[in-house]
């Protein structure tokens, strides 16, 4: 089978490129299963009930989240949602889950891990390898399982696709919005890609009109960032996934303009 997982969509702009996009991509590329980040979805910052609902009618499956999923408290009640996830190893009395499980049409179940990375991220969460240890114990018997690591640190994201690799299905690497070009099949059979990039705005900065950035930058003062606008594209991954062993076949970089009707696939 196979799964698409969307990159970090930020803002209207991402949502309304999910929102024209993901049907036709799952009917090309034959997606049974749609995961996406969307702790930006929300003016670019955090996650709203109505977003989250928006998306789940676009044909998102799961919603995964980050760092940014506590800077709107109203989506808290809808954290014990099984489809929406946040990092699984915030300490035990923060809201919501960062396991569960979705069933495709056809009956086929797939686990899907939230976890955080510690390496330049803010402090007080739990260790994302032992709290992935503890946690596929939990999911034992489902042999599709999807990680998104949502971490600064490329040898942080590595590494755990590294520890995990013949456990779980595929660790997608999320958080800093830039795709990286090193979709590859691990050798224990889990699929891995450092970042699976941004949807939205590719014409300011990780989806943020530029100029505020480069003030930031150029001042050291912190600015209020704007959701870009302009050159939206979506970007994540296709894993391809044998449904009997829960080992990847294969794994490839999506990237796909709004309105141009082509893309790298």
């Amino acid at each position: 089978m196979k799964i698409l997982f969307i990159g970090d969509i930020v803002g209207k702009p991402g949502r309304k490129t999910v929102r024209e996009l993901l049907p036709g991509l799952k009917r090309e590329l034959g997606c049974e299963a749609v995961i996406a980040n969307g702790e930006n979805s929300s003016g670019g910052l955090g996650l709203t009930p109505g977003v989250f609902t928006e998306l789940l009618d676009t044909g998102v499956d799961l919603v995964t989240s980050g760092n940014h999923i506590w800077k709107r408290k109203e989506i808290y009640p809808l954290l014990d949602d099984p489809r929406l996830l946040r990092p699984a190893n915030y300490p035990d009395p923060a809201p919501g889950t960062g396991c569960g499980v979705l069933e495709t049409s056809a009956g086929v179940r797939v686990g899907v891990l939230n976890l955080m990375g510690r390496t330049f991220l803010e402090p007080g969460t739990d260790c994302p390898f032992r709290t992935a240890d503890r946690l596929l114990e939990n999911l034992a018997g489902t042999r599709i399982i999807i990680v998104d690591f949502h971490a600064e640190a490329t040898s942080e994201k590595l590494a755990m696709g590294l520890y995990l690799d013949g456990r779980v299905s595929a660790v997608i690497g999320t958080h800093t919005h830039i795709q990286t070009s090193d979709c590859r099949v691990l050798p224990g059979g889990t699929a891995y890609i450092t970042d699976a990039g941004m949807t939205g705005s590719n014409s300011g900065i990780i989806g943020a009109e530029k100029e505020e950035i480069l003030k930031k930058f150029l001042t050291g003062i912190p600015f209020r960032f704007k959701v870009a606008k302009g050159e939206e594209r979506l970007e994540g991954a296709v894993i391809e996934v044998d449904e009997s062993t829960g080992k990847a076949s294969e794994i490839i970089s999506v990237r796909v303009g709004r309105g141009s009707g082509r893309g790298e696939k």
